[in-house]
């Protein structure tokens, strides 16, 4: 037993590792994509040679941090069957679609016309070249298209049903999990975080030449472009931030209970600005906090629309709240163990092929028939709750979740405010360091802030999940393969060395190109 435990843990860790490094590549290979083709096109626009240079130079960078992130997504998406096998039976048929749709439709549309836009430069024509930048850059945005659209159905299945005679879940409706409002959402925002991510990436470059005096006119277009593109998709993100927290209050209550730190559900409930956690064995029912700062009735407002709206706590989603109709951990646990219990009465009927008790109870896993629709409502919907040891078990990681939360909201904000100012400054051409010191400074150190505001909106997607692999449905625990400990302890140390190795490569070789500079031929 203590090694299974220790296989779920190591196992979880190398994948948050894993995904960690990867997601540190993948937003700028989505924005940095995009921005060139914009740039590109003022070339083609215009003639002006210097718009040539700037696109040539970005796509440099581009292509290093391209050629990188892929080596960990591959791994990334091995992990699923390595690890987590269990996982990937259970819901491959479902899961493993939009993953496929990305290998063939995406990734082979930027890896066939990536070679065009690194070496076709002067062996096309300009348009040829243009088309085969953008069909790149689109490439790229339908790659993560794809895999948002299966880690969105982890976060909220739906679409398929189960299947008595596998023990699989299959997809009914391909749609359904391509337009649920939680994939649409997912999408939107981390697309644009990452537009968001790679502006700043951008500015921060050029505001570090033009504090060194050189390669101004590059680094002052590159400034205009990459801020007004920031400023626009940082709005979105917000916007689309916003939308996000009202699905999340109908899909993942919990998560949005752990995001606020609310534990007893409030009508008109404020949302927390900041605040400063008591310790553990110090806290008592509304005294949570040393000190917080709120804002009246937000949190109602952000998460139903409604001013004076209940939202759930943390309490009463773990010991309930008939009130406001909210079944207890405890109960879900009680129903989900009779599914659980019903499935393996299956398994016995089958091995021991008793026909009467096998059709007895496939009737309740029948959707067709009143008894399956009633069984498949009160007590499968609750199947994953079975393998809960204790209903405090459902809370995630509160602190992480609350402090990463509002990481990345601070952030996000203090960047709507540094493109405004940058927009400003470019639209009267007077960036220089002479004229603006202070905010170009803030645009160099505003580049590692915008990886951690992107690190801390996973944080609060995946911790914020726990402890599921799937929504209500598979718990981690369940979902891992059964490896020995050590075979995963090795490999997750293997693999620190790798990507540490592949990001100090990635670091060293961006910093020698951007001493370079942009290549004037």
């Amino acid at each position: 037993m203590n090694d299974i435990l220790q296989t779920v843990d190591w196992s979880r860790a190398q994948f948050a590792l894993t995904a960690i490094y990867h997601w540190l590549f993948v937003p700028l290979t989505l924005g940095l994509s995009v921005l060139c083709a914009i740039m590109e096109t003022f070339y083609v626009r215009t003639c002006d040679p210097y718009w040539r240079i700037t696109a040539r130079f970005w796509m440099r960078l581009f292509g290093v941090n391209f050629a990188i992130g892929v080596a960990t997504g591959l791994i990334l998406e091995f992990e699923f069957g390595t690890n987590w096998s269990n996982y990937s039976y259970f819901v491959g048929d479902i899961f493993g679609a939009p993953l496929a749709i990305e290998g063939i439709m995406a990734f082979f549309l930027e890896s066939t016309f990536i070679a065009v836009m690194f070496f076709g430069w002067d062996k096309v024509s300009r348009r040829f070249h243009l088309a085969a930048t953008w069909l790149t850059a689109i490439g790229a945005n339908l790659s993560a298209l794809w895999i948002l659209v299966a880690n969105a159905w982890m976060q909220h299945p739906v679409g398929c049903t189960f299947n008595l005679e596998t023990v699989r879940n299959e997809m009914t409706s391909f749609w359904e999990v391509l337009f649920s409002p939680v994939a649409i959402n997912k999408f939107v925002h981390t697309v644009t975080s990452s537009f968001v991510l790679a502006a700043l990436f951008v500015v921060g470059v050029s505001a570090w030449y033009l504090l060194r005096n050189r390669e101004l006119l590059v680094a002052r277009r590159s400034i205009a472009v990459a801020s007004y593109f920031g400023l626009f998709f940082s709005l979105v993100a917000a916007m689309s931030g916003d939308r996000s927290g009202a699905v999340i209050a109908r899909t993942q209550p919990m998560k949005l209970a752990a995001m606020e730190a609310l534990y007893d559900g409030e009508q008109g409930a404020p949302l927390t600005v900041i605040g400063g956690f008591r310790p553990e064995t110090q806290r008592r029912s509304g005294e949570e906090f040393y000190f917080k700062i709120d804002i009246p009735r937000l949190l109602s407002v952000m998460s139903f629309r409604d001013a004076d709206a209940y939202v759930a706590g943390i309490n009463d989603l773990v010991w309930g709240n008939p009130k406001h109709g909210i079944m207890s951990v405890s109960e879900k646990m009680r129903r989900g163990k009779v599914a659980v219990a019903e499935l393996d009465r299956y398994r016995r009927a089958r091995a021991e092929r008793d026909r009467a008790a096998m059709n007895e109870i496939a009737a309740k896993f029948d959707p067709s028939t009143v008894e399956g629709e009633t069984f498949l409502t009160e007590y499968f919907a609750y199947f994953g709750y079975g393998y809960l040891k204790a209903p405090t078990d459902a809370v995630p990681h509160i602190p992480l979740l609350f402090f990463s939360f509002r990481v990345m909201v601070g952030l996000g904000l203090l960047f709507i405010a540094l493109f405004a100012a940058l927009c400003w400054y470019a639209w009267h051409d007077v960036l220089s360091r002479d004229k603006c010191r202070w905010l170009l400074l803030a645009a160099v150190w505003s580049v590692p802030l915008a990886y951690a505001a992107s690190q801390a909106g996973w944080i609060v997607a995946e911790v914020g999940r726990q402890p599921w692999a799937i929504q209500d449905m598979m718990p981690v625990g369940i979902a891992v393969s059964k490896l020995p400990s050590a075979s995963v302890i090795v490999t997750f140390f293997i693999f620190l060395a790798l990507f540490t190795g592949l990001l100090a490569a990635e670091i060293g070789i961006m910093m020698k190109q951007i001493q370079k500079g942009p290549d004037k031929r």
